[in-house]
């Protein structure tokens, strides 16, 4: 109730939740008291690390036990917060996978069609493959947040409640336009929801994976998961030249080690472009 209160979003109040529970789980597998303590949390972590759990779940988990330890503190249930200051798993730096411009060309072919499943697939892909969005910032979009005409998008709540205008060139208007117009016919046109399932619901974020999923199929495209848009939008932003302020901008971050990441995935390309162009080896 206190993070709803906080307008955290269902995924954040999930994660949290989650976390504490884990830890409570662990805590009665081991047979010891639910102590919130550095030596449990720290024991609680490593053990999650031992099962070859990703770092950035384990450091998640602890972040939710962190987070709960502070708000009882907060709250008079203990009397002060051990956990205050404890430093977080170690992340390993990964390259961020980005679709190839073979893959994105054979992932708008394989939405080609005119029926209203073909017409939305399209828009979706060439939105999410342009605007930079997150899937769950997709899913909530309501007609009303797209300006065709303009080439914009708003994004009313983004994560951490933060809202942005998203900007989308011609070639997805276009999309976009083809999928309103036949969207007119759908059983649940005038509500507010842009994107609507072809059984008579709202598209879920079950149902954008579950879609997505299927047109990479058909594109050969293995291992598809919709943030990989997010990854190629981003990344062919800046293999295209573009500011990093603007990136972070259209892509609704705050901290720079989100664009870092980005950076440090599609460094190798551009010094390879750039080789290319200064043509040293002409002697």
């Amino acid at each position: 109730m206190h993070l709803r209160a906080e307008r955290k979003s269902p995924e954040t109040v999930d994660n949290y939740t989650t976390g504490v529970r884990q830890f409570l789980a662990w805590c009665a597998q081991q047979d010891r008291p639910a102590v919130l303590d550095r030596a449990s949390v720290n024991e609680f972590v490593a053990a999650i690390l031992d099962r070859g759990v990703e770092a950035a779940t384990a450091r998640a988990r602890q972040l939710a036990v962190r987070r709960f330890s502070a708000w009882c503190a907060d709250e008079g249930e203990i009397d002060y917060d051990d956990l205050l200051g404890l430093k977080p798993p170690k992340l390993d730096q990964k390259v961020v996978e980005r679709l190839s411009e073979d893959q994105i060309r054979a992932l708008v072919k394989a939405c080609s069609g005119t029926d209203f499943r073909d017409r939305r697939d399209e828009a979706l892909v060439r939105f999410m493959l342009e605007a930079i969005v997150r899937a769950g910032e997709v899913v909530a979009m309501t007609t009303a947040d797209v300006d065709i005409v303009r080439g914009i998008a708003v994004v009313r709540r983004g994560k951490g409640g933060k809202g942005r205008p998203v900007p989308f060139g011609p070639q997805t208007g276009r999309a976009i336009d083809r999928y309103m117009r036949v969207r007119r016919s759908h059983r649940l046109a005038a509500d507010p929801p842009l994107w609507l399932g072809d059984r008579g619901k709202t598209l879920s974020y079950d149902g954008l994976y579950r879609t997505l999923k299927y047109r990479a199929e058909l594109a050969g495209i293995p291992n598809f998961h919709p943030h990989v848009t997010r990854h190629t939008a981003a990344q062919r932003w800046l293999s295209a030249e573009g500011s990093e302020g603007g990136l972070m901008a259209v892509a609704g971050w705050t901290r720079r080690d989100m664009l870092d990441r980005y950076t440090r995935a599609t460094a190798a390309e551009r010094a390879a472009e750039e080789s290319r162009r200064l043509n040293l080896g002409d002697l």
